[in-house]
């Protein structure tokens, strides 16, 4: 499950990882982002109903889910509310409550590429260049996909208030992997999310930001991986 405004290209080099290990992967866009049709949902709590509604579409009983900064909140409201249909939950970037400065959500919500430019900013761990343009500028890159996406997405984030009993409730074998320089989910509250899940294993990527999936995905990958596989015996 991807983050506030993202879709499910951020996963590219992790789920054709998964596959080639023998796994079923499905990597979702949220309605209203990358394919999907909208109009985006505007609460957490709704999103964890609807990949539940989505499973019961697709026939599909268990998942193992692997959720990155707001998917993160999605993952462990989803564990709460439904834990026979979650075998393992890993967490990427994220903690029990994702607060979004208001400045933010109201470039957002005017359509402003200034606010992508601040998630740039402060999502990774320094100064990037990527070959053909950053990945997250690919994404959102207009300011339709700004009003109807990203800020619907920040507000869900900033209204979750249920993540710290959602997160105490849990009872499945859950992996917390946190990048070291990130500063949209410090490590003290990255660690938090751990310290309120029963047994969970913490896994920190050295010099990486809040932006995992492209940031540390080849070190992360594998320790999925190994997480996965040991709880599926």
């Amino acid at each position: 499950m991807h983050g506030s405004g993202m879709t499910s290209i951020v996963w590219s080099l992790l789920d054709q990882f998964l596959a080639s290990k023998g796994y079923s992967v499905l990597a979702v866009d949220l309605p209203g982002h990358g394919s999907s049709e909208g109009p985006a949902i505007k609460s957490i709590e709704q999103i964890a109903e609807w990949i539940k509604k989505s499973m019961e579409e697709l026939k599909v009983k268990e998942i193992s889910y692997i959720g990155h900064s707001q998917g993160v909140l999605t993952g462990i409201e989803f564990a709460n509310r439904f834990p026979k249909s979650i075998k393992t939950l890993t967490l990427m970037a994220g903690s029990h409550d994702l607060p979004v400065n208001p400045d933010l959500i109201d470039l957002a919500d005017g359509g402003d590429m200034e606010s992508v430019n601040l998630m740039l900013k402060w999502g990774y761990s320094g100064a990037k260049k990527f070959i053909g343009g950053n990945p997250v500028q690919k994404i959102i890159n207009s300011p339709r996909q700004i009003q109807e996406g990203l800020a619907v997405d920040l507000r869900a984030c900033n209204e979750y208030k249920n993540g710290s009993l959602a997160a105490s409730n849990i009872n499945i074998p859950a992996l917390c992997i946190l990048g070291e320089k990130d500063k949209m989910t410090p490590l003290l509250k990255g660690k938090a999310l751990a310290t309120k899940i029963k047994n969970s294993q913490l896994e920190i990527i050295k010099d990486v930001g809040h932006m995992l999936p492209y940031e540390g995905i080849f070190q992360a990958r594998e320790i999925i991986k190994n997480f996965i596989e040991k709880n599926h015996k």
